[in-house]
This record gives C-alpha cells, structure tokens and sequence, in this order.
C-alpha cells in the first residue's frame, strides 16, 4: 500500500502470478470518529486462451441459399472482439446480404457465385492482452446452375429457356434468433442490443416496431443494416415486446422478443453526512430502488449494527436511523447496503457530533461584479454546530438588511434581485450561534450595461463594391468587451475580403454571396449584447435602349426611350447628354435630367448644333451604362443669344490696357463666323468709344494710354448672321507703375521687451499709381545690448493689408536695439522706404543658467557649478540658489536661499549633512527679474574614505605618420582626468636636470619678476591719470560683432579667431580627458566699453565717456593657465 494512501498497488511485473491476486477486495478507512468502507473491488486476471483444434469441412452452397460461417471464439476475459478477414489480411465486405451477427457468426442471406473463396477467417482480439487468436480458414464454394441450364438448352426452346429460373426465389426466413418469440433481459442504464438476421432471396429488409408503443426517440438507433436494434441508456419503460419484420418481394417473417429491464439498486436518496451539536435529533435516510426490489441494512463502523456498541440515541426503522438527544460519543461513520440479485450499493455517512463557533467559508473581501438592473448574488458560506443564523449588514456599520429589496437564502447567500448603482459597497455577513459570533465583508460592485449605441444597419451594397457594418458600444470602463461578427449566426467566412475593424466590419469587393445577416456580438465578462443587420447586394440599372427623337421644331424636339433593368434598386432619375457632332465632335455635355418614373422629355435647343442625344439611368447605387446615341439633329443658324462673360480692363504694363473675356462655347455661336467687337473708352472723361472687330480670340491689347486710368469697357459677340444684343458695361484700368514716395512721420512705441507698435502717415493715393494693397513694414536687429551678437543681420517684413496706418511687431529679442522703415506696396511692388528708424526694446528676464554640475561630494559639503544664461536678455545682477533635504520618503525639507554675484561660476555649499540629498533650484535674474530655472540632485557621502591613488602601468605606444595612439591599464579612484607628456627624442634627458637649482635660471627668473613690476607701475599710472577716447575709434575698435567676417569652415568671427586653433598640438595646450568644450565666455556687456553702467550712448548710438581699457574678465573655465610657461615644463602635454 502507498504511504500516507489507500491506494494498494499490485505489481506482478518483477515475478508472480496474477491468479494468485484473484478475489473481492475492500478497503477500510478508520480513525478515532469511526470507519468507512469502499465498495467491493472484484480483481480477476485476463484471459485470451487459444482456438480448440477442429477439422473444417468445406461448404458447398447452391446459388440462392443462405448460409451461416459459425467463429465459436474461445472464451476470454474480457470478450473478444471478433472480425472476418482474409488471408491478405483484409476485412471482408459486408452489406444487407453479407454481415456479421452479435454472436461473430458471418450470416449470408442468400449465396452469389462471387462468394466463392477459400480464406474465410474469424479474428478475435483480446485487446487486454493485446493478442489477436485465429480461426481456421472456411472454404465455401457456391454452385450456379447456369452449367446445367447450358446442358440442356440444346433440348428446349427458346422460349422455355428464357422462362426458366436458374436460382429459386424463396421468402424470408429468419436465421437468428431462432422460433417466433425470444426473451431478453437487460439492465437499466445498459445499452440493449435486438438483432434479427433473415435468409431469403431477394435479400429481405429488416423493420422494427415496439408492439404498444413507440421506440424511443434520440435514444434508438440501427446499426448492421438496420438488423440490430440498438438502445441506449434504459430504463424500466423500455420494457416490452420488440418486434423484427423481414420483407422481400415474396413475403414476410417476423420474430417477437419480450425484453424485460432490470435494475441493480440505485439511490433514491443516499444518506448524507451528518453535523448535529450535543442535544440535537437528526435522521439518516438510505432509500433505494431497483428491480427486484433491493434490501436495506445498515453499518456502524464497518460492523453490522446488530452487533455494533449500543447507543441510546441510536434507532434503526428500516431504511432510516433515527438519533435523539445526541452525545459527542455518537460520532460514527454509518454505512448503508442496498442489495439485489442483480448488484449492491454501498454509502458511507458520517455522524458528526460537533460543538464548533461559527466559520465563514466565504473568502475575506471577495469582489462580486454585476451588471445594473440584474440580480446579485452574495455568498455567504458557513459552518458550525449547532447550525448559525445568517443575517446581513450593507458597510461595516449599517443596520441589517430586511426587506422585499432582497432575498435570503438558506445556505447563506444573500440575493440582491435587481442590483443598481447604489447598491455598491461594502456587504457584511454575520453568523452567530450559541458557541460564538463571527463576521466577513463582500465587495459588490455595480457596472454599466454594455450598449450597442451605433447598430449595424441595413445596407444595399452594388456588386464588387464596399460596404461597412458599424457596431459602436458603450461599456462600463472598467470591463474589456470583445466584440465578434457573424455571419447568418455561423463564422464569417474565411475570406481576407471581410475585414473586422475596431467598431466596424467592412467587406471589400462585395458578391452576391455576401448577401445575408450579420450580427455584431459584444461579449464582457458578466454581459453580453448583439445587433444585427441584412446586407442586399444590388446593382447598377442597365443602360436604358430605343431611343427615339419626335416633335422637331427649331428650339426643341422630343426625346423618349425605354428604361432598362433597375437590378434591384428602383431607379431615381434619368440624366440626357448630347453631343455636338458640328464643334465638338466626341464629347459629351449634361442637358438635363427627369425623374425615375418619367421615359419622355421636352428638350430646348440651341441654333447651328448638330445634336445627338443619349440617356443614363440612376439609382441609389450609381449610374448606368449610357445608352446607345439617338439620331442627329441639325438645328438652323440665328444671331448670337448671349456676349461674352468675364469682361475685365487690366493693364500689364504702365502705358497699356489689356481687355480680356471668356470666349463663347461653339453652340453660342449660333451659326458661322463667329467674332467679337471690342469697345473702350476713358471713364469720365467726355471721349467718344474707340471700337475694334476681332477674330474669335479672347484678349485684345490697347496701347499708349496713361499710367493707372479708369476705363469703361464692353464687348460683343457677332457673327455672319448679325449682331447679340448690346453688352454691357465694365471698368477697368490700365497699368500700374510703382509708388513714387515713402510713408512719412514713422514712429515706434516700444510696448514691452518683445512686442512694439509702429505708426506712419498714410501717403497720398495719386502717388501710389496703381491699386494700394498695403503697407510693409522692414525691420531688423542691429545689436545686442547685453552680448556682441554673432549672426548676420535677417530682415523681418511684415505686410499690412490695405490702407492701414500702425501695425504690431512681435517676437522681438529684449535688451536689443533695433532699426525698421516702412514701404507703400500696390500691384506693381513697393515704393521707397521711409528713413530707418532706431529703438531698442529694454531689458526682461534671462533665460536658465546653461548647466548645473554638482560635484566633489564630501561629508558636509557640495560644489556647484553653472554656466551663465544662453540668453541674458539684460544685464545680469545676480544668481539666486536655492536647496532642501530630501528624507526617505521623499519629502522636502526646509527651504534655503543664497544670493550669488553675477560673475560667480562656483560656489561650494559648506555645513550640510553627511549621506543627505538635496534638492537644488538654480537661476538668474537681471533688474526685471527671475529668468528660468533648473534643478539639479545630488548626495553627500556618508564616511570619509582613503584617497586611493592613481596607478598607471603598461602604457603601449603605436606612432603613425602624423598621430600616435597611447594605452596604458589605470588602478585609481574613478573620474580621474589623464594627462599625457610627449616631446621630441633626444630631449628627455633633460628633464633629469633640476635647473632650478641653475644660476643662470634663477637670475632670468629674477628679471622676468622685475619687469613685470614695471608694467604694473605704468599701467597703475595710466589709469589714474586716464585720457580720451575717441567716438570714431571706439566704434572701429569694437565694430558690431553681427557684421564681423566669419570663417567659412568653423563659424567663428575673424576677429577673435586664433589663427592656430587647427594646427596640431601647441606646446603646453590641455584639453579635459572627458572631451567636454567649456563654453567660451563670449557675452560681452556694456561694463566693456566704459567704467561700470554708467558708459553714455549719443541718439545714434556711438558711445560717449572716458575710455579706460577693456575690464579683466573673469579667469576662463578649463586648465588653462595665467602664467608664462616654465622653462621647467619644457614638455608639451595634453589631456
């Protein structure tokens, strides 16, 4: 047996025999509340034991009689499954004539000459044993007596010999089963197998009937050709007489079987386990039916209860023990017997006597989800003894629950019928008896119906066109729907036509197959909607036939036709084109059009048009095919109706006036010659019409005229009939030539540091010749205040439409001084420009200091450095820095700020806590205010740990012609910066001399010191004593850096470039090891050019004071050096 398992495991494949464990076995389950036993376990071994060796005689059979091949299998355990093969190994066919009975048996209802053979042999399989036994080959031979009727036909006429029969006909007889009545019994829930197998010739067909009523249906079927009856799952109503008919055309055979069902014991009720509390009554029921009718008897524990321990609460009254007032020592495990003839039940129940509090069974918290306006169901699952009472509260401190609003059922659960929104929440389930009180809490949740808000509508769709099914749904936001399609309620057809969209099935290409039902279904996890909608597929009309003109008059005639197919889709209207065979020959215009239902029309027509007329059916899916051309029609010549359209007088030039108009379609002509007779003249001017005649053309020029005049225009149309009737009249103008002045008294409200307002007067309209269009205003940037710019000048226009006389000028740069002039513009172009004028917008807030490196992180300290603004936008006074801790949990500390000077780009934060972050908020500000800022974190360490010196062994040199490549291996500290020595060969020997010990060094250092000391004394002089600085050479000194040459290949302004910055490494040049460019301090300021701010400006511009020499800026990022290179350090090195 299995440890810690009933389970007993007989293994016979390392030796023994399996008939050595044949027998009934029982497993008993016992502890200290009692025992149960199983039912009875019947083991016996299988067994395919071999063919009995008997001597096979062949069959010799007439043609015509029947015949039975007996298989008598051996008999195994389980029964064999018997099949009929040949010596090939194939299964013989079978059929209404030919078929195997349930015993095996091969029954042959009639012989035919083909059933001669020599290898008829029954197979049994033993599919336990997985072993296939056969049978000795049967011969059967089958005699025909076409032989004997050849014998003798010699002998008789041929009329008696086509009257003969060579094979007797013969009625049905049946070979199985046997008499005229048989019984069968069979157990109920077993399949019933009647089988009624008929010799005869022609081959008979087997019919069953149930005599007093009818086979009962889904449960009855025919196999064998319809000779086994076959009936599953049976019951004590499918007892009864079942009668077999076998038919030919000679007659009939029946055979009655009386079938009587059994039935082994089944439960009616089957005792259940029992909880009852100390005190209780209680009743176990054991009631069982069957056929015959089964005993009862009862157990405890395994043992009879007529020999089991007394108990006093114990009565047994047939199928039912009933217990009174209950102990704790009534606990046992009950067994019932049901028994008959046929087969036993056996059940275990167990008596529990418990006192046990209260339990919930039902998960803490568990989340119900329903759907609003459905029933809800709470479970509330339980246990104790003796039995709880269940009320419900709705949230931790609600009343109870009472109410037709809801339902209480008897194992707990609590039905809300019809659930809203308001019923979400919190639900608490009590239990309580009296060992004890215990609580659990349910979560309902309430969701939105899923709702089709857009169905899929009914839609006409023309043959391989397209159509779309939409299907838009609302759902609760909470739930993830799918949506599928449907086709007539099956899958959409495996089709890369049909393509399923989000909310939406479109079908491409559309064929008449596509017609059907489509339903859209829309499936959550606790709802489900569907809509459907029918797709027709239709067509265009056919193109409508028989055209026919009538009714000819000058000006009209009378088209009729006949309509064609409408496909489906009724048609809406008819649309007529012609064509003019005389001017335009293949082309085809739109007359008119008429509705659906009318197939006649009265068309107008114009002179000189040789017509010919076709019609075009419409429906709701489209056009037809035009129609075949009616006959032409000629209509006569007559003047012109119309003139032409779109006069217009516009000159190209100052001194022309070019007449231009849309020429009339061939049909206006009304007849040939068409021409065009050209009238103008100065408006308001006392002039009589200058008229000229022109071929068909549609542009006439008139030359000389004066610049920019009005002139009244009109042309009219003529031909070899006459005249059209007189046109009317237009004006226009001849050329425009540029404006002759500028736009005076140009005046600049600076508003704020980016926008200002520009006013001008507006000039005189007879000096704008020509049409005025506007005004436009050119304005640029000269320089910056606050830095020397370094981009070319870019101009700026704005335009102002019509006669405007102050416009607005955006986007304009702070601190920055700016020029502008304005221009009148009309069709021709622009006038002169007004005088630049000069203003300069005052200063705004700098931008956000260009970077933030916090670095050197120590116990109690930080260094931060910065960049200055990208954009100044002023002058800048100050940085503000701020800081806060940060905890672990994220919160921010107190706030501190510190006011840094201007030309600052470090500063080293002192006093801080050790392994603390701080948060730090970094901008500048200018005398506006407070630009942008930016916000850097960073740590303080928490222990001071050794310096681990840097160690560099290995180094490997690879030289090329004009670069070489250095590597080394590095132990140290990370974020080291490396700097590499080189220098000629031949001079490293010289490092090993210390020349500072040298006299000659010492007294060349000496005489450097001095005549440093010298220039300082003059330079301290000078500045004192001061001088004056010229306007003009100030303004070359320091010429506008916008307008400085720039290099071609670097962008830089040559008036600050390094002539060497590209040649390779200069001797003591460094570069940092992590190849970052510091930004150069280009920005200049105002303090440049004069002692502080206080420098004064003249009205142009130039700049007015005492020049003191440029101020010394502040010492630039990097490792550059002030001091002049040391002998010392002959080495060139870089970074």
């Amino acid at each position: 047996m299995k440890p810690n398992s009933g389970t007993l495991v007989i293994n016979i494949m390392n030796g023994g025999k399996a008939e050595a464990y044949e027998g009934v076995y029982q497993c008993t389950a016992r502890n200290e509340r009692g025992a149960a036993i199983s039912n009875n376990i019947v083991i016996r071994p299988s067994r395919s034991p071999l063919w009995t060796k008997e001597k096979l005689e062949p069959n010799q059979v007439r043609e015509g009689d029947s015949l039975v091949l007996h298989c008598r299998p051996p008999v195994g355990l389980p029964p064999p499954i018997i099949f009929w093969m040949d010596n090939a190994f194939q299964r013989l066919p079978q059929s209404e004539r030919v078929s195997q009975g349930l015993n095996g048996d091969l029954y042959f209802s009639n012989v035919q000459p083909e059933d001669t053979r020599e290898d008829y042999i029954c197979y049994a399989r033993f599919n336990h044993t997985q072993t296939i036994q056969q049978k000795q080959p049967i011969s059967v031979k089958v005699f025909s007596m076409d032989s004997l009727n050849d014998t003798i036909a010699a002998n008789l006429s041929d009329t008696d010999i086509y009257g003969a029969k060579p094979v007797t006909e013969r009625q049905p007889v049946l070979l199985t089963p046997t008499g005229s009545t048989s019984t069968k019994v069979e157990l109920r829930g077993n399949v019933l197998l009647l089988e009624c197998i008929a010799a005869g010739l022609p081959t008979p067909v087997i019919r069953w009937i149930k005599e007093g009523g009818e086979l009962p249906a889904n449960r009855t079927f025919f196999e064998n050709f319809k000779k086994t009856l076959k009936i599953i799952d049976v019951s004590e109503a499918d007892s009864g007489n079942y009668k077999c008919i076998a038919r030919n055309i000679l007659g009939s055979a029946h055979h009655v079987i009386s079938v009587t069902v059994k039935a082994a014991p089944y439960w009616i009720t089957a005792p259940r386990n029992l909880v009852l509390s100390p005190g209780e009554d209680g009743t176990l029921i054991c009631r069982a039916n069957g056929n015959p009718k089964p005993s009862i008897s009862w157990l405890a524990n395994g043992v009879p209860i007529a020999i089991a321990p007394e108990d006093p609460s114990r009565k047994v009254d047939g199928d039912t023990i009933i217990f009174s007032r209950v102990q704790e020592r009534s606990s046992a495990v009950y067994q019932c017997n049901a028994s008959n003839e046929y087969g036993y039940l056996l059940a275990n129940a167990f008596v529990n006597v418990l006192a046990e509090p209260p339990r919930i069974l039902t998960p803490a918290n568990k989340l119900y989800q329903v759907i609003a306006d459905s029933p809800a169901l709470l479970d509330c699952a339980y246990f104790g003894s003796p039995k709880p009472e269940i009320e419900w509260f709705k949230g931790v401190k609600g009343s109870i629950l009472r109410g037709n609003e809801y339902v209480f059922h008897d194992n707990g659960t609590l039905e809300i019928p019809v659930a809203q929104k308001d019923s979400t929440g919190t639900y608490t389930c009590v239990a309580r008896n009296e060992l004890g009180k215990i609580q659990n809490e349910v979560q309902l949740e309430v969701k939105d119906p899923t709702m089709i808000i857009k169905q899929p509508e009914y839609k006409v769709i023309q043959r391989y066109g397209q159509v779309s099914f939409e299907c838009i749904i609302k759902h609760d936001s909470t739930l993830a729907p799918t949506v599928i399609w449907l086709k007539d309620n099956d899958e959409l057809p495996d089709d890369e036509r049909f393509l399923v969209g989000k909310d939406n099935l479109t079908i491409m290409n559309v064929t008449d197959k596509d017609d059907g039902t489509y339903t859209c279904i829309v499936n959550t996890t606790l709802d489900s909607v569907s809509a459907s909608a029918v797709l027709t597929v239709v067509a265009r009309p056919n193109p409508p036939f028989d055209l026919e003109l009538t009714g000819q008059l000058e000006r009209s005639v009378e088209l009729s036709w006949i309509p064609g197919d409408e496909n489906n889709s009724p048609i809406t209207n008819f649309v007529i084109e012609y064509e003019d065979g005389l001017h335009e020959s293949g082309v085809w215009h739109y007359q008119t059009e008429v509705p659906g239902t009318q197939t006649t029309v009265q068309l107008k027509l114009s002179p000189y048009v040789n017509y010919s007329f076709r019609v075009i059916a419409v429906n709701e899916i489209g056009r037809s095919q035009p129609s075949e051309p009616s006959e032409q029609y000629l209509t006569k010549s007559a003047n012109p109706d119309e003139n032409p359209s779109n006069v217009q007088g516009i000159g190209s030039e100052p001194d022309n006036l070019v007449i231009t108009w849309e020429s009339l379609k061939g049909f206006q002509s009304n007849g040939p010659g068409l021409q065009y007779k050209v009238s103008w003249r100065q408006k308001d001017v006392d002039d009589e019409w200058t008229s000229v005649i022109v071929a068909n053309v549609s542009k006439y020029i008139v030359s000389g005229t004066p610049t920019f005049v009005p002139y009244e225009i009109k042309v009219q149309a003529l031909n070899d009939l006459g005249y059209a009737p007189e046109p009317s009249e237009v004006i226009g103008h001849s050329g425009e030539d540029l404006p002759m002045v500028a736009p005076g008294n140009v005046q600049v409200h600076v508003i704020n540091s980016t926008l200002a307002k520009v006013h001008w007067d507006p000039v005189p309209l007879k000096t704008v010749r020509g049409h005025l269009q506007g005004y436009k205003v050119y304005y640029w940037k000269v320089q910056s205040l606050s830095r020397r710019s370094r981009r070319h000048i870019e101009k700026k226009i704005l335009t102002f439409r019509g006669n405007k006389t102050f416009g607005m000028l955006p986007g304009l740069e702070p601190y920055s001084s700016y020029k502008l002039n304005v221009r009148v513009v009309n069709g021709k172009g622009e006038g002169p420009a007004s005088p630049d004028k000069v203003f300069r917008t005052p200063e705004g807030v700098p931008s956000s200091p260009s970077f933030l490196k916090i670095t050197n992180p120590t116990l109690d300290s930080l260094t931060l450095e910065w960049g200055s603004p990208t954009h100044p936008n002023g002058v800048l006074t100050s940085y503000v820095l701020k800081f806060q801790p940060i905890n672990n949990t994220h919160e921010l500390g107190p706030l501190v700020e510190i006011r840094i000077p201007a030309n600052e780009s470090s500063l080293i934060l002192k006093n801080l806590n050790y392994s603390t972050r701080y948060k730090f908020y970094f901008n500048a500000q200018t005398s506006v205010g407070s630009g942008s800022q930016i916000t850097e974190e960073a740590v303080t360490i928490m222990d001071e740990v050794q310096p681990l010196y840097p160690r560099i062994r290995n180094v490997t040199t690879a030289a090329a012609e004009t670069y070489a490549n250095i590597s080394w291996e590095y132990e140290g500290p990370d974020h080291a910066n490396f700097y590499v020595e080189y220098g000629v060969a031949g001079t490293m020997a010289s490092r090993q001399v210390d020349i500072a010990t040298q006299g000659w060094f010492i007294g060349l250092m000496c005489a450097v010191a001095l005549l440093i000391l010298i220039l300082l004394i003059v330079c301290f002089i000078r500045r004192n004593k001061g001088g004056k600085y010229p306007v003009k050479e100030k303004e070359d000194a320091h010429a506008d850096p916008e307008i400085q040459p720039m290099k071609e290949d670097d962008g830089t302004f040559g008036e600050y470039s390094d002539a060497e910055d590209h040649k390779p490494l200069k001797k003591g040049s460094r570069t940092p090891s992590d190849r970052t460019v510091k930004k150069e301090d280009s920005d200049d300021s105002l303090v440049d050019y004069g002692e502080g701010v206080n420098g004064q400006f003249n009205e142009d511009g130039s700049f007015i004071g005492q020049y003191s020499g440029k101020k010394e800026k502040e010492p630039a990022e990097g490792n550059e050096s002030s001091e002049a290179p040391s002998p010392v350090n002959a080495m060139n090195s870089f970074v």
